[in-house]
């Protein structure tokens, strides 16, 4: 089935030296970008991560510190893969939990403020594990019935996914061809920052999601804790979740 879009929809995948979003880095990014009228373009760019790639991520993706040492650094592409993801709705396979914080806290380290406030996110392993609970390759086979060739290298785990979405819309009728409904029907909770440490609760305000202040409002936390924040600005957290804590705690002294 081809997708109903509004916007241009970048289905993308990143290979990386781990899974620590603060710590790690990208030393790939391929993505399909599909525009409303069905055109498609691809792209694949390794990226020097600026550190020793470890050997069981090398195990796992296959690529190594010698097969990067020459290409450029994220910060050197960052200007240039904003522009080319500028107005797209995102979608990938766990991208919400790992690919999208993971890109965005590149974006920050580079010095690149990418606004995705407006962006719509679909994560087909969401799709995937609501409707049927399994991993990228089982779900490759089940809905296109066919064998995932290169698992692991991010080009092909990209366009699986897109093969995966299209399958998953001709399966389920219940699915609405339309990202925003892909984006809502895709996400488990409704986050304030990419890493999901807050979230908006039915009433739209931000809660903590961890720790020993989980479940109470952010403002409250900031207002009877004064230190929490310092805490929060000085801890092992990605660069993202300290903006929009700042964000918040700016807008309480703005309204004050």
């Amino acid at each position: 089935m081809q997708l109903n879009l509004r916007n241009p929809l970048v289905f993308f995948d990143l290979e990386t030296t781990g899974i620590n979003i603060v710590k790690d880095r990208i030393v790939e990014i391929s993505f399909v970008k599909v525009h409303p009228n069905g055109k498609e373009e691809s792209k694949t760019r390794r990226i020097n991560p600026g550190m020793p790639i470890p050997p069981e991520s090398t195990a796992i993706h296959g690529i190594t510190d010698e097969d990067v040492k020459d290409c450029p650094t994220f910060k050197e592409i960052a200007k240039s893969l904003a522009a080319q993801i500028e107005g797209c709705d995102l979608a990938g396979f766990n991208s919400n939990r790992f690919d999208i914080p993971m890109l965005v806290e590149e974006f920050l380290r580079a010095g690149v403020d990418l606004d995705l406030n407006k962006r719509k996110f679909v994560d087909v392993q969401t799709i995937f594990h609501k409707m049927e609970q399994r991993t990228l390759s089982a779900a490759y086979k089940f809905y296109c019935n066919k064998t995932l060739e290169n698992a692991h290298t991010a080009e092909a785990d990209t366009y699986a996914t897109y093969e995966i979405l299209q399958a998953q819309l001709d399966r389920y009728p219940e699915l609405q061809n339309d990202v925003n409904h892909l984006s809502q029907f895709s996400s488990f909770n409704n986050n304030v920052d990419f890493a999901g440490r807050m979230i908006y609760n039915e009433d739209g305000k931000e809660v903590i999601n961890f720790g020993k202040y989980k479940g109470q409002l952010v403002d409250d936390v900031l207002k009877n804790d004064p230190g929490y924040y310092s805490w929060i600005m000085n801890g092992d957290f990605p660069l993202n979740t300290k903006k929009m804590f700042t964000e918040i705690k700016l807008r309480g002294f703005n309204s004050k």
